[in-house]
């Protein structure tokens, strides 16, 4: 369950906690029309710092645009509104949830609504639990299909979306296992239901291309510059579904999950059943650099102590 904090940005201005309400005929609740980000604001040396904002917030106004939301507020407001509510709610670390929503008007499938722009923040912990990051998770392969191109958007980080999302996650866990993996329309791999996949054989790094009908991730694309950095090759490509039987490592990125390896797939184990060598050392390289442990040589970390310029 959440913890509420006590302040969320609506609209330019902060409200209480339970004051951010929507009206039941809302149009997002009846059709789904809402993109929204999930961000993580990490407790380093040097106080809080919310990582790779602006890159979430271009998504945010990517997925906008894909749409057709009209979103009148510019990357440096909503940073900003970010660092601030965190100073509001005196958190050392936490994860935001910015959404923008086609709110209360028509209730045609046509919209012709307002825009509503809300950030919430929160103490969240691990998502997939706190022992996957060593031992992992164990997954299955979904028999629900990622959503198949020119149907629904899948660059956008949508709200309709995640109807399928919610499909993959329940069915795996009424069947006993953390996720699901989702095969594209092709019938090859393309994500979790929240998070994006990475593949390790004889040392190379292989993970599924945007076309695989897969959500570009911010942490997926952190996970690829840290292995460049780390002289680990990494090839997108797209991977048959038996490579996760046989594959060395196997492991999910995300905001939420961050980088949390899979031990089984399919009750099959993968490499030795624990976490690999190449996992671990990009683990400890993404903890390293969010933690404040080693220099943002990336420039992924905004401070939000006051008076520190957004720069976004």
């Amino acid at each position: 369950m959440l913890k509420p904090t006590e302040k969320i940005w609506h609209n330019g201005r902060f409200i209480n906690w339970d004051d951010a309400k929507i009206h039941v005929l809302s149009h997002v609740t009846s059709y789904g029309s809402s993109v929204f980000e999930g961000i993580r604001c990490y407790a380093t040396s040097s106080g809080p710092a919310i990582f790779r904002v602006r890159e979430h917030i271009r998504r945010l106004l990517d997925s906008a645009k894909i749409y057709r939301i009209d979103v009148k507020y510019q990357s440096a407001e909503l940073a900003e509104a970010m660092a601030e509510l965190v100073r509001l709610n005196h958190l050392e670390s936490c994860y935001f949830r910015p959404i923008v929503l086609r709110g209360y008007g028509d209730v045609g499938v046509l919209p012709n609504n307002p825009t509503e722009v809300y950030i919430a923040c929160w103490e969240w912990g691990k998502y997939l639990g706190e022992e996957a990051l060593a031992k992992g998770v164990d997954v299955c392969v979904s028999s629900w299909t990622r959503i198949a191109p020119n149907t629904l958007p899948a660059l956008a980080k949508a709200g309709a979306n995640y109807m399928n999302s919610q499909l993959i996650r329940m069915e795996a866990h009424t069947n006993g296992y953390a996720e699901g993996i989702a095969l594209d329309e092709s019938g090859y791999v393309s994500e979790g239901s929240g998070e994006n996949v990475f593949v390790v054989r004889d040392g190379k790094l292989l993970t599924p291309p945007l076309g695989a009908s897969v959500l570009p991730g911010i942490t997926r694309d952190t996970v690829i510059e840290l292995a460049a950095s780390l002289g680990i090759p990494v090839v997108e490509t797209i991977i048959p579904r038996e490579m996760l039987y046989i594959a060395d490592e196997v492991f999910f990125s995300g905001t939420a999950a961050e980088i949390t390896p899979i031990r089984s797939v399919d009750r099959i184990e993968v490499g030795k059943g624990s976490r690999g060598p190449i996992t671990e050392k990009l683990q400890k390289a993404f903890f390293d650099i969010v933690s404040g442990n080693v220099p943002d040589r990336f420039g992924w970390l905004m401070p939000v102590g006051k008076n520190v310029p957004v720069g976004v």
